[in-house]
């Protein structure tokens, strides 16, 4: 589906475009993100609207979907649909009651059946007693149906003898116009049956009205009756169907926003499973004490041997999924994965939740891990395995120095951990004695003989022990459950599935201890129809079930990929919010219907309406229909035509001031500052929609009175007859027209059903005074005509249409609550998106803030945003890099767990310092081509040359128009900053009394792929590097001296160019490499240049006066 455009408010597209997308984005500012695409398209089955009408939604599950959310919201409608039919059959009863005679039993009790009918529909649809798709396919029509057979009983019971061209025309009218705002049906429906009224009603009035007046029929009387008549109905189907129109761009807006809102809940559990643990970045530290735990080392022996045998790329996408499995793994044991330190994987069992058989859950993960890595040596064929050690004892947990954060725990007894693993046999668990200690007999154990292969361990006088593996399950288990290392299946799945695609290899997610089974929990949720308690039907969900974040989140992949899965996921949202409905009816008054709280109140008077300029374009299609019908009944009144062109010049000025706020590149500034000022000004407004619906009034009035003048009104003296076929013969015509101007009132939009109640009470009242008062006669004298043929029994005209104006008013007024009822609950619901958008865009920017200290800052941008799958891993590999490690030795001599420390915190904090001014130091624009890779322990890592366009170190240029001293300006830097962390140190030991000596090791290499940067993990992702370049860097470390920084003859070569000052010291022994060649780095003879022209001194740096 192509994407046109994305913005982060739908609706102000869906407003005025024919043809458009919207993609819903995670970050509304950004438009980034994980996106799913809605194209409204100008087509549809409704060929009575032009194009640009003629809305719906692509795909067309989703239309289904919306046309399902728009039925159900108007289900409320639909009785008051109900309610106008009822208030009609009490007009009727009250017509009779007043005048009664016999022959008025008839229509009396066709309206006490009606009213009874109504009454009982409503009951049935208010409590939705009737099956749901009874109410939805037939109850429209059957009351359509009821409503139509009431008007022609009314008509046949009452007007039969003698029966007028514009006998209850005005209701059905009034009922045609309310089919368009209240029946929960699509377009075409509803025009068919308004047409299908109209014809009959206009084809039962014309052969009835012919056939009682054969003798003195006149046919250009009847024939304007007629045309007015249809002028009438077509002014009430083409406002009705501006009405559907705009309602249903209201509900499609609000629509869009709720698709919008569960995409924003989406996003939000994904930020907050994006997010790592919250450390606020203003935090030095953040350490805790955590009592007695199990600590597990994991290393893969052979991983050198493994990582020969495939590619860079298909070296991490190995270790990142073989420690996805270890992550699961960790996840089944309760394992807290600490660290993946190289081909070392580092977890605790305690945290965050303390448990007491964490000995046994770490002895299982170990078991588990030595499992799983020998499917891995039987598929790749290479002798790898796992090295597994496990020791108890007490840590400090938290996180250090102010970038690349990572939780981590200290104490003497990882340190044993650690050594426990070094000591340990490939393939076996080895344990200390206090880990035994915290079995209880649940393994079987044989002598470790630990201190026989470490050193550490035979000083510490460490007892140790090798786990047998189990052939039973446990005799406890883990909180009493059974536990067993072989499937249940009698067979255990593979682990990795090898395919001979050029030669790489691809772990699958499956494990012997637990199968891959993928949304088997979402299925069974569904299949047993159980959530918390409650029966939920998954065709239908249980409204009152409120949405999780939880449970979204677990349904977001099959979300994305699945638009059937994500219409579900919707419908439930939808049904949720119509659900809490009723609960946002506590936030209003209930007379005034505004927000208890006023700032709500100011926000939802200033909500610009963009259907502003539709609602007061219906005032002119009112008063153009009005004009024809006046035509049509007395084509020689003078007044119509001038209340007509300036009515509608007035009324146009209006709407096109309405319309300049909408489209502002099309009107002159000056008017568009002036329609955004009435539209942001409640009073203003209101002033201008009552502006409008006087025009139409007035128009009417002043019809009316020129049609009074014309035929008796006080200046002609005498009381004299119509002329005939002009206005005075038709009175009926123009408290229809009054009728008209009612439903141009309840069109306009932003105006409050008070302001509402009083135009149409303005209108109602004028009408009432001329019909009772200034067309006394006028009315007499039409009554008189038709009781030459015994009306005699019927109400005067003159109270019945004044009746009939208010019983229509009373309807209005009531669908005029319901609908500012419906757009105060829009208005909140959008509110509420809107909140919900800014908390995503709040959780963004602090997972960027998190994310980028968790990684490089071009790492995470190619993580942030958008859910990346296997293969879109991040792995690059570099030709020319440098890298450096950075130790303390004798830290291990100042940290000590005593008391006086605060069981070693003082400590820890003392490190923090630290690493934080050395992190600080990153933040210099001459190291901005540095990258800090971690922390371990007391020893700072970082890598110079793996920013973007590394081999060109953030030039432009590309390498080969590069000159070898700008190609290595980034091992030059490497090598300033080595120099300022020993400037840094030797301050901080200046300031706090101490001793401590750096110990660096600094390698660049030139060698084609030399290094491999990679991310692992998705959840807890962790960035690092690999290569013969590291290996060596971290020897020149172990190997070194304290305080002085140690390089290979390579790297020497490359610095030399840059004014370094080097010591030799010669050749050095090297495990895996041999003798080398070293040199000690001591500074700068002369100062810093960098490519860019810039010279920067730095503290080390000796200044050349010459």
């Amino acid at each position: 589906m192509p994407r046109n455009r994305a913005f982060s408010e739908p609706e102000c597209s869906a407003e005025y475009s024919a043809d458009y997308s919207v993609s819903l984005p995670s970050d509304p500012e950004h438009g980034v993100g994980r996106t799913h695409e809605v194209t409204v398209r100008s087509s549809g089955p409704c060929l009575c609207l032009p194009r640009f009408m003629r809305l719906t939604f692509a795909p067309e599950s989703l239309e289904n979907l919306y046309q399902t959310y728009f039925r159900r919201q108007r289900h409320e409608t639909l009785l008051v649909l109900v309610v106008f039919a009822a208030l009609f059959d009490c007009y009727v009863l009250i017509m009779c009651a007043v005048v009664y005679t016999a022959d008025k039993l008839a229509p009396a009790l066709a309206a006490v059946a009606g009213l009874v009918a109504h009454v009982l529909l409503f009951i049935l649809c208010k409590y939705r007693l009737l099956p749901e798709r009874v109410a939805r396919r037939f109850l429209p029509y059957v009351l359509w149906i009821l409503i139509l057979a009431q008007i022609f009983c009314y008509l046949g019971l009452n007007f039969s003898r003698s029966p007028e061209a514009s006998d209850t025309v005005g209701w059905q009218a009034f009922f045609i116009f309310s089919f368009f705002i209240t029946l929960p049906l699509r377009l075409a429906p509803i025009v068919l049956i308004t047409a299908i009224s109209c014809g009959v009603h206009t084809l039962v009035l014309g052969v009835t009205v012919a056939q009682q007046q054969q003798d003195n029929l006149d046919e250009g009387t009847l024939l304007r009756q007629i045309l007015s008549n249809v002028a009438i109905y077509l002014c009430a189907i083409t406002v009705g169907t501006m009405s559907y129109y705009m309602a249903d761009r209201k509900h499609r807006k609000a629509f869009l926003e709720a698709r919008q809102s569960l995409e924003v809940k989406l996003n939000l559990e994904e930020q907050s499973q994006q997010q790592p643990p919250s450390r606020s970045p203003s935090l030095r530290m953040a350490t805790q004490q955590v009592p007695i735990l199990s600590i597990l080392f994991a290393d893969i022996v052979g991983f050198t041997q493994l990582s020969s045998s495939c590619s860079a790329q298909e070296l991490v996408k190995l270790l990142n999924e073989l420690f996805a499995r270890f992550d699961k793994l960790a996840a089944k044991y309760h394992q807290l994965r600490i660290k993946i330190l190289g081909d070392c994987y580092y977890c605790i069992c305690g945290l965050p939740e303390y448990r007491e058989d964490h000995a046994v859950c770490s002895i299982m993960m170990g078991l588990a891990m030595v499992e799983a890595i020998s499917y891995v040596r039987e598929k790749t064929k290479t002798a790898v395995d796992m090295r597994v050690g496990v020791h108890s004892g007490t840590v400090l947990g938290g996180v250090l120095g102010q970038k690349r954060w990572q939780y981590d725990v200290w104490s003497t007894d990882v340190t044993v951990a650690n050594k426990m693993e070094a000591g340990g046999i490939p393939g076996r668990v080895h344990i200390s004695q206090s880990t035994m200690d915290c079995l209880k007999g649940e393994f079987e154990v044989e002598p470790g003989e630990g201190g026989s292969r470490c050193e550490y361990l035979k000083e510490k006088g460490i007892i140790t022990y090798l786990v047998v593996v189990p052939k039973q399950p446990l005799r406890n288990g883990i909180n009493g459950v059974k536990l067993s290392l072989t499937s249940s299946h009698g067979g255990s799945p593979p682990l990795v599935n090898t395919k001979e695609r050029n030669g790489s290899l691809s772990l699958a997610c499956t494990s012997p201890e637990e199968p891959e089974e993928p949304d088997a929990r979402v299925r069974g949720t569904l299949e047993s129809g159980e959530d918390d308690g409650e029966a939920v039907n998954p065709s239908f969900p249980n409204p009152r079930r409120r949405l999780r974040l939880r449970d979204l989140a677990e349904r977001v992949m099959d979300a994305s990929q699945n638009e059937q899965e994500l219409n579900k996921l919707l419908n439930e949202a939808l049904l949720e919010r119509e659900s809490i409905q009723a609960l946002k009816g506590q936030s209003t008054f209930r007379l005034s219907m505004r927000f208890i709280d006023p700032e709500m109140e100011t926000r939802y008077s200033v909500e610009k309406e963009k259907q502003s300029g539709a609602a007061f374009s219906c005032s002119c299609v009112v008063l153009f229909f009005t004009a024809l019908v006046e035509v049509f009944i007395d084509p020689w009144l003078v007044a119509n035509y001038v209340t007509f062109v300036v009515g509608e010049i007035l009324l146009l000025i209006l709407t096109l001031c309405s319309l300049a706020a909408i489209f502002p590149r099309v009107f002159p500034k000056k008017l568009v500052a002036f329609s955004t000022w009435i539209d942001r000004t409640r009073w203003a407004r209101n002033t201008w929609a009552m502006a409008a619906i006087i025009i139409v009034t007035m128009a009417d009035i002043v019809d009316m009175l020129s049609c009074w003048q014309d035929h008796g009104g006080p200046g002609n003296g005498t009381v004299g007859l119509p002329r005939p076929g002009g206005c005075g013969e038709q009175p009926k015509y123009y408290s229809y027209i009054a009728l008209l101007a009612l439903v141009a009132t309840i069109m306009l939009v932003q105006v409050s059903h008070m302001v509402k109640l009083t135009l149409m009470v303005l209108i109602t009242g004028a009408a009432s005074a001329v019909n009772i008062y200034a067309w006394e006669h006028i009315f007499d004298q039409y009554d008189h005509r038709r009781g030459q043929q015994s009306m005699s029994s019927l109400v005067p005209s003159k109270y019945s249409m004044t009746a009939m104006i208010f019983i229509v008013m009373l309807s209005f007024y009531y669908f005029s609550r319901h609908v500012e009822k419906l757009a105060r609950t829009l208005f909140l619901w959008k509110i509420d998106v809107h909140d919900q958008k800014e908390r995503v865009y709040e959780m963004r920017r602090w997972n960027e803030a998190l994310v980028t200290n968790m990684l490089p800052e071009h790492v995470a941008r190619h993580f942030l945003g958008s859910k990346k799958r296997d293969e879109e891993l991040y792995s690059q590999s570099y030709d020319e890099i440098g890298v450096m490690f950075a130790s303390l030795p004798n830290f291990a001599d100042f940290y000590t767990e005593e008391s006086i420390n605060n069981g070693g915190i003082e400590c820890l904090r003392f490190l923090n310092e630290i690493i934080s001014d050395f992190d600080a130091l990153l933040d210099e624009p001459q190291f901005r081509c540095i990258t800090k890779i971690k922390t371990i322990g007391s020893t700072y890592m970082a890598a110079s040359g793996v920013t973007p366009d590394a081999n060109a170190n953030g030039y432009s240029s590309k390498k080969e128009t590069l000159s070898d001293k700008e190609r290595w300006q980034h091992l030059a830097d490497l090598a300033d900053f080595a120099l300022a962390m020993k400037v840094t140190l030797m301050n901080i030991n200046y300031q706090s009394f101490n001793n401590f000596m750096l110990r660096i090791g600094k390698f660049g290499s030139m060698n084609k792929g030399a290094v491999l940067a990679g991310v692992i993990g998705a959840r807890k992702p962790h960035y690092d590097i690999w290569g013969n370049t590291v290996n060596v860097a971290s020897r020149m470390e172990s190997t070194g001296v304290m305080g002085n920084i140690q390089v290979v003859e390579e790297t020497h070569l490359i610095l030399k160019e840059y004014g370094f000052r080097f010591v030799r010291r010669g050749a050095i022994y090297v495990k895996g490499k041999g003798e080398l060649l070293t040199f000690f780095l001591k500074g700068r003879e002369k100062q810093g240049s960098f490519v860019n022209g810039s010279s920067v001194t730095l503290p080390h740096q000796v200044v050349d006066s010459s």
